[in-house]
């Protein structure tokens, strides 16, 4: 039961350290709030946006596309390391052209992607994507690589098709690796997300964030960062929760 809620615990916790720190600075320090709102004043401003059906819109916006960004890259990265993990040769050619699409700025390319998608999702869910693909990739390729070979002469004995050889050895064993791409790659889809919303777009969280900085309301400016916060947490949290549970076989083993 620990294990299940340890992960909210935690983060809670840190949740808590923050705001004890914000409340301070923007009290007794005595900062001004036009440069570091009150908690209060900026949770007071996103309620009365709750209220008003103003925020939900946006944040609901931002949800899907982290959502379907990070679905379509751990997919895809799943995929791509499965394939060069069966195939070494290609895995050698494509190293050097996949370290370069990894090292390029994406600052730099996302607004290349508007111009080539236009202003609309797709331009947002590829620059999601290219934040994605690789840590997913490379987490999920260090599991495949880590598969004990005992395991394969295993799998010829059982006589078992790639299918099952697949979803029997190879997926579970990679398991650990992949978790680890997929906690990376959700923090960047969140990042592309807002980086996205930040170039193009009249909805989601970041262009509550550019809407507010351009404007000087510097509590929503806060609460749009506050809420990015949270929901980059609660994936997170989740993505640690989901791995306990699946990789249980991996805790009780104490391995």
């Amino acid at each position: 039961m620990w294990r299940r809620i340890r992960p909210f615990v935690e983060y809670g916790a840190a949740l808590v350290l923050l705001l004890v720190a914000w409340w301070y600075a923007s009290g007794p320090m005595g900062m001004p709030r036009y440069l570091l709102p009150s908690p209060q004043s900026t949770v007071s401003t996103l309620w009365e946006m709750l209220l008003s059906g103003e925020l939900l819109p946006h944040f609901w916006f931002t949800l899907r596309n982290i959502i379907l960004g990070l679905a379509i890259g751990a997919v895809t990265g799943v995929a791509g390391a499965w394939v060069l993990y069966k195939l070494p040769r290609l895995s050698t050619v494509l190293d050097g052209p996949l370290v370069v699409f990894q090292t390029a700025p994406k600052i730099a390319l996302a607004p290349l992607f508007v111009v080539w998608f236009g202003l609309g999702l797709t331009a947002k869910l590829v620059l999601i994507f290219s934040l994605v693909f690789f840590p997913v990739l490379i987490g999920a390729l260090a599991g495949f690589r880590g598969i004990d070979s005992r395991m394969h002469d295993l799998s010829v004995l059982l006589k078992l098709s790639p299918i099952q050889r697949l979803t029997r050895i190879d997926m579970p064993a990679a398991m650990p690796g992949i978790f680890v791409g997929l906690k990376i790659g959700a923090v960047q889809a969140l990042v592309g997300a807002v980086l996205a919303e930040w170039i193009s777009g009249s909805d989601g969280l970041g262009y509550l964030m550019t809407y507010a900085g351009a404007t000087y309301k510097t509590s929503l400016l806060f609460g749009a960062v506050l809420l990015t916060s949270l929901l980059g947490i609660a994936l997170h949290a989740g993505l640690t929760a989901l791995e306990t549970r699946v990789l249980s076989w991996k805790v009780q083993d104490g391995r």
